[in-house]
């Protein structure tokens, strides 16, 4: 088999380097690991089947994180059903630097916010970036940002008392 390369990475490469940031996206999506890992699984066989021509690795990382979400999508579309993390404990998703202590957190959002929030602090897009990636317009997303932050307060544990 001939090794595919997409923005100078060799598909395996592709897999190793992205794959944290998928399945967060993935998780963060369902809350549920199992429906997670098909999504997963699914986004890097797109890529592979799809072969879509990328040139840099900002692309290619924003091209995962979109179909990513497209396959939470149409996987909750087809299924419509959820199990709730206190139904499935077996959720164990590593976040780079410090996002771990609130990932909790950003779990018992919404998904509108859930997302908007996870793109911005833990993959670090900025509001362009991220209303270009779930084809929204950039004042929705600040909007989403805002009050996905209140929202986060008021689960996490807001500042000073409240």
């Amino acid at each position: 088999m001939a090794d595919k390369v997409f923005a100078g990475l060799e598909y395996e490469q592709v897999v190793r380097k992205y794959n944290q940031t998928v399945v967060s996206v993935c998780v963060m999506r369902l809350k549920n690991w199992a429906d997670a890992e098909d999504c997963f699984q699914n986004t890097f066989v797109r890529l592979y089947q799809k072969s879509p021509q990328i040139n840099d690795e900002k692309h290619l990382k924003a091209w995962l994180i979109r179909v990513a979400i497209n396959e939470c999508n149409n996987y909750i579309k087809k299924n419509r059903k959820f199990v709730s993390l206190e139904e499935s404990k077996d959720v164990a998703v590593q976040f780079p630097h410090d996002e771990a202590d609130i990932s909790w957190a950003l779990l018992e959002l919404e998904p509108k916010y859930r997302e908007v929030l996870h793109l911005y602090y833990v993959e670090q897009y900025k509001v362009d970036e991220i209303a270009q990636i779930l084809s929204k317009n950039p004042n929705t997303v600040k909007t989403l940002l805002m009050r996905g932050r209140e929202k986060l307060k008021s689960v996490y544990g807001g500042d000073n008392g409240e």
